[in-house]
């Protein structure tokens, strides 16, 4: 099956309906921490088990201490683990994105989560139809929590991997990777520009032609659109959602692209210079060219 970024207009596939999401309450105090927030950016964070080591903000979109260059290892995030073994989402829970979802991957679809960790989010797919959810973490600890709690559930697969070597996984075999804070926590690391390059190396090599890559992160496109254009086999589209859900009116329609320049001027235009939002680059592999997506039709009723 292949993939186009207007499934939505298919007369031949109805999503199923899902429940309008609850308004979320502010994170708790022991929630895990976003992944190096850059300077300015707000929300609540419990302090990483390396406390005498805070991560600091980075202009290149990571940080330094010890607490954020371990964020690639994988005993960080078994000790993690261990101490937080409860369910967590990183930056949104699958009812907030699922409208986003259905434009661009259908149930029967094969389908990766990178940096699975212990979230709901493929549970919660499966729930809503999606049939082949592939799972992976650098944790042993939460893969094998993780098989344990869903060994009912076939649609569920879990494995324990390194995003920047997936060398088990055949070139193409998958329809669509999806990302949420995986990339934010190796920008964190040292090394970062190179271990991000060969995670995202990867992915491309994992998907099939017209495959799409997901990605919910903080970045806004002066830092992430820089990393995506440097591997040239992308069309990509930006979309966007508000951190926390609310009763007013929203910053933007989540499942409307916006437009794109290489200066991001345009995002700030439309936005703010320090929008609350989470940026969702849809990435679509081509394999006979790749172009940033600079002509998405703006809704000026959105604006």
């Amino acid at each position: 099956a292949s993939h186009c970024a207007n499934h939505s207009q298919s007369p031949h596939w109805t999503p199923p309906a899902l429940p309008t999401p609850r308004i979320r309450n502010p994170p708790r105090s022991n929630e895990f921490p976003l992944p190096c927030r850059p300077a300015g950016a707000r929300g609540h964070h419990r302090p990483s088990i390396e406390a005498s080591a805070r991560p600091r903000p980075d202009p290149s979109g990571g940080m330094t201490g010890a607490a954020s260059q371990a964020y690639g290892e994988a005993w960080y995030w078994d000790e993690r683990y261990r101490k937080e073994p409860g369910p967590f989402d990183w930056y949104q829970k699958y009812p907030a994105l699922a409208p986003l979802l259905r434009l661009y991957v259908r149930p029967h679809q094969r389908l990766l989560l990178v940096g699975c960790g212990n979230s709901v989010f493929g549970e919660n797919m499966v729930q809503d139809g999606y049939q082949d959810v592939v799972n992976i973490d650098i944790s042993s600890v939460v893969i094998e929590q993780m098989k344990k709690k869903y060994h009912d559930k076939p649609q569920l697969k879990y494995t324990k991997m390194d995003v920047r070597n997936m060398s088990d996984f055949e070139s193409g075999s998958f329809d669509a990777v999806i990302d949420k804070g995986t990339l934010d926590s190796i920008m964190c690391g040292q090394n970062s520009q190179e271990h991000a390059a060969k995670m995202l190396g990867e992915v491309n090599r994992i998907l099939n032609d017209k495959g799409v890559y997901i990605m919910i992160t903080y970045g806004d496109p002066s830092y992430r659109l820089n990393l995506l254009k440097d591997l040239q086999f992308w069309t990509v589209k930006l979309h966007v959602i508000d951190r926390w859900e609310r009763s007013s009116k929203k910053t933007w329609d989540l499942t409307e692209p916006l437009p794109l320049q290489d200066d991001s001027t345009s995002i700030i235009n439309l936005l703010g210079p320090k929008p609350d939002v989470h940026y969702i680059y849809v990435c679509i592999k081509e394999n006979d060219s790749a172009r940033v997506d600079l002509k998405a039709e703006v809704n000026e009723a959105d604006k």
